[in-house]
């Protein structure tokens, strides 16, 4: 289940549910995909705010990524420490 989204199947971006829907793992790199799955720290996207030019992963994106990367700190951290936290991810992204 989606720790921003809850069990609810639609992009996190636009609230589209009738469109092509892929899984962004907010924290994602070598280990961090797996976190992710076991922490909830994932979203529904439509493509083209996963892999367009101004998506998570896009040219334009880098402010939209890092956005949902606080987003998802600051819930979790709402119920959980920051130590918690950072021996998920090992990075803080509300420091920035």
């Amino acid at each position: 289940m989606s720790l921003l989204q809850g069990t609810e199947k639609c992009c996190y971006i636009s609230g589209r549910e009738n469109c092509p829907l892929e899984k962004h793992h907010i924290y994602f790199g070598t280990g961090r995909r797996d976190a992710s799955d076991r922490n909830g720290f994932w979203v529904w996207l439509a493509p083209e705010w996963h892999r367009g030019t101004s998506g998570v992963h896009g040219r334009d994106g880098h402010g939209l990524d890092m956005q949902l990367k606080r987003d998802c700190q600051r819930l979790f951290e709402k119920e959980n420490t920051r130590e918690e936290f950072l021996r998920i991810t090992g990075k803080s992204y509300l420091d920035e």
